[in-house]
């Protein structure tokens, strides 16, 4: 039977992002998955200090913001991606080619794996052997980069621990961020909580949105107070008000994500995925309550959202009918001039993703590219690239 013609598992079923790393046998801590404010899952904003990093001035810019330069990082373990190897090089491979069309990209790669790293990615790409890795989320590994208006730059970890320790080994890219900071020669400083790139989106005008589920989490930030989570976020990002989106803990190795579901466009301005009317698993249901929570939501100058969809793709008409088979459209990323994005076979709801995509970015060119080996082991194009803004 052709692939698509199937019906796909049903998406409540689906172990999730990046959750076949765990499936897979590798090693997982027993830390509980349970979150840290307790009670039923609900909207939360509030205002919180933004101490040392907003004192100084400095915060991390929306993505719109010119970029000197993109980050990513070569997976090379068998161990982590076994039989998907081969396809995910080479869609980390396509994914870098293309954002070199518009703006410099460069590889972190561990030294035995230089050099099919460049045969792959090709001449447009720099790739360098100095800074090892484990895998190929630089969205969660590297540096958060923050500017200061006057030309200054500065880096922060939010240090990285395997999501929750579900990923073992971990080691070197835990060390990915302060190790590419230096690498830079740019001031870096740790965050003081425990989070990853992807569960964080920032307007960039002082209001962040993050997952509960994946930050107030046993697993990441144990014994901290949502007060105390908050405080440090916005010290992190330059930043004074946090929404939080409620996600879906102990469904994925990532917790959930904020970036696969809903992302923002500028200060109080949000695009958020929603699922066909038909879909009701957890997934469907936590991108509509996500949905809600931006169009109820204010900005930290108390402006209320504008808030656009972007309509998901029916998992019934993609190729891929992987179970841990993440569709986001909304998992794109922006570059200098264009909007890297995915397709998955969904003539439809590709091309209205395109469409919807041009609407939003007027003046950049939307690529749309086929990762489905990518979307398969639940990740996609903004967990795989970090921008380092211009300063």
């Amino acid at each position: 039977m052709a692939k698509g013609s199937e019906p796909h598992p049903p998406t409540g079923l689906r172990l999730g992002r990046r959750r076949f790393l765990t499936a897979a046998g590798l090693a997982v801590a027993g830390t509980a998955l349970t979150t840290a404010a307790g009670g039923p899952a609900r909207a939360s904003q509030r205002a919180a200090t933004a101490g040392a990093g907003l004192a100084a001035g400095f915060r991390v810019p929306v993505d719109t913001v010119p970029h000197a330069r993109t980050w990513m990082a070569w997976p090379d373990s068998s161990t982590i991606w076994r039989s998907k190897l081969s396809g995910v090089q080479s869609n980390i491979a396509l994914i870098a080619r293309t954002i070199a069309k518009y703006e410099p990209v460069t590889m972190c790669a561990n030294p035995a794996s230089v050099a099919k790293a460049r045969s792959l990615c090709g001449p447009t790409v720099t790739v360098i052997g100095d800074i090892p890795v484990d895998d190929c989320w630089m969205r969660d590994t590297g540096p958060v980069f923050r500017t200061d208006g006057a030309g200054g730059r500065d880096t922060v970890g939010l240090n990285f621990n395997g999501w929750g320790n579900h990923q073992n080994p971990h080691g070197n890219d835990a060390l990915v961020a302060g190790r590419l900071a230096a690498y830079l020669g740019l001031p870096f400083t740790a965050a003081g909580l425990v989070a990853e790139g992807g569960a964080i989106e920032t307007d960039g005008a002082g209001t962040l949105m993050a997952t509960r589920s994946s930050i107030l989490n046993a697993n990441r930030n144990p014994g901290m107070s949502q007060a105390a989570v908050e405080k440090a976020m916005c010290a992190a990002y330059g930043a004074t008000a946090v929404i939080w989106v409620p996600g879906i803990a102990g469904q994925d190795i990532t917790d959930d994500h904020v970036d696969a579901t809903s992302r923002f466009l500028g200060a109080a301005e949000a695009v958020v995925q929603q699922p066909l009317a038909t879909d009701t698993d957890v997934w469907s249901e936590d991108q509509r309550r996500q949905y809600a929570i931006l169009t109820s939501a204010t900005s930290a100058q108390g402006t209320p959202f504008t808030v656009s969809r972007i309509q998901g793709p029916d998992y019934n008409l993609i190729r891929s009918t992987d179970p841990n088979f993440v569709g986001s459209y909304a998992n794109y990323y922006l570059c200098n001039n264009a909007v890297i994005s995915a397709q998955f076979g969904d003539s439809r709801a590709d091309s209205a993703a395109r469409a919807t995509l041009a609407r939003l970015f007027p003046g950049r060119t939307v690529e749309q590219l086929n990762i489905d080996y990518l979307g398969a082991g639940g990740g996609g194009i903004h967990c795989v690239t970090q921008q380092q803004p211009a300063a």
